[in-house]
C-alpha cells in the first residue's frame, strides 16, 4: 500500500523492521514486567476491565491486547517521542504518525519486533494551541516534575508527579478534556484494547457491543458506537470511562478515569492485516473520557 493511501487512512507510515531473535530474548523479561506494571495500574483505575475479562473468560475466550495508549503534553522533556524512547529500548520501532486538528494532538504508534506484543499508541497535546491561561497552567504542572524523573525506564506508569487543585482541573476541562485528564492522572496507560480478531464467540464488534450493553456497560456513542469501517480496515469501539475518586489539593473529587477499547482489523489489498490507526475514528475514541459524555 503506497504512502498516499496510508495518508487517506489518517496517518503516515514508516519502514517496518524485521524481527530479530536476539532482541526479543534480551527484552522479553523487562518488557513483560513493564506491561504488567501498566496493566496493574490501569486495572486498579478501571474496574470495568476486570469484570469484562471475567465475562469474556466465562465464554471461553482468550483475551489478547491489540494496543496500549498513552497521553502526554507536547514538551521536550516528556513529549510523545521522549516517552517512546522507553519502548524503543524494549524492541519497538516507530511506524505511524498522526494528526488530530480538532483535538490539537500529535500521535505516533510503535510496533515490536515480536508481533505478539501489543502496539503502543502515544499522543501529545499541542499546548501552544491552547489559551495563554491554559498554557500557563500546564507549564506550572510541568515545572513540578522532579529532576531525573524521565531517567527511569518506567516513568510512563509513574502517575501524577505534580499537585493539582480541582479549580485548575475544571478550567482546563473547559478547553480540553484531554488536558484535564492529563492534569488529573499524569503518566500512565489511558486505555488497553481487546483484540477483537482473536475472539471466537463474537463475529464482529456489533455483537460484542450488544453483549457489553446487556451487561450494563455504557459505550461511547460519539460518532456512532463503532468508529471506522471495513473500508478503512479498522473498527473501534469503547466503554465510557468509569468515574474515579482522586485526591486534589482541595479534597477528593470523582472524574472520568480510564476506559476499555475494542478493535477489529481487516486485511489490506495485499492480504496483510492493517496494523495502523485511523485519525478520524480515533478522534471520537478520545471522547471516552469526556465528562459531558459521562453525565
Amino acid at each position: 500500500m503506497d504512502v498516499s493511501a496510508i495518508t487517506q487512512l489518517g496517518g503516515k507510515m514508516k519502514k517496518r523492521y524485521p524481527r530479530t531473535e536476539k532482541t526479543q530474548m534480551n527484552t522479553s523479561d523487562s518488557l513483560k514486567t513493564l506491561l504488567n506494571q501498566l496493566w496493574t495500574d490501569y486495572s486498579q483505575l478501571n474496574s470495568q476491565a476486570f469484570r469484562i475479562h471475567q465475562l469474556l473468560k466465562g465464554r471461553g475466550e482468550t483475551i489478547l491486547n491489540d494496543h496500549v495508549a498513552f497521553r502526554t503534553f507536547e514538551s521536550a522533556s516528556v513529549g510523545m517521542r521522549k516517552m517512546g524512547e522507553i519502548f524503543v529500548q524494549q524492541g519497538y520501532h516507530e511506524i505511524g504518525e498522526y494528526d488530530f486538528p480538532e483535538k490539537k494532538l500529535n500521535a505516533v504508534h510503535y510496533e515490536h519486533e515480536d508481533e505478539a506484543q501489543p502496539k503502543i499508541f502515544i499522543s501529545e497535546l499541542r499546548v501552544n494551541e491552547l489559551s495563554t491561561h491554559a498554557q500557563s497552567q500546564i507549564q506550572n504542572l510541568l515545572a513540578q516534575i522532579p529532576s531525573g524523573f524521565v531517567s527511569t525506564t518506567n516513568w510512563c506508569v509513574a502517575g501524577r508527579p505534580w499537585t493539582l487543585n480541582f479549580k485548575t482541573y475544571e478550567e482546563l476541562e473547559k478547553e480540553s478534556d484531554y488536558a484535564a485528564w492529563m492534569a488529573a492522572f499524569g503518566f500512565r496507560a489511558n486505555h488497553f484494547t481487546v483484540n477483537g480478531n482473536a475472539l471466537k464467540t463474537f463475529s464482529d464488534l456489533t455483537s460484542l457491543n450488544e453483549f457489553l450493553k446487556k451487561e450494563n456497560f455504557q459505550l461511547n456513542s460519539n460518532g456512532g458506537e463503532i468508529k471506522g469501517s471495513r473500508e478503512v480496515f479498522l473498527e473501534q469501539s469503547s466503554t465510557l470511562a468509569n468515574q474515579v475518586e482522586i485526591d486534589f489539593e482541595d479534597g477528593k473529587h470523582a472524574v472520568p478515569g480510564c476506559y476499555y477499547e475494542f478493535s477489529y482489523r481487516y486485511a489490506l489489498p495485499t492480504g496483510k492485516i492493517f496494523h495502523g490507526f485511523n485519525a478520524k475514528s480515533a478522534d471520537k475514541i478520545f471522547e471516552s473520557t469526556d465528562r459531558k459524555s459521562n453525565q
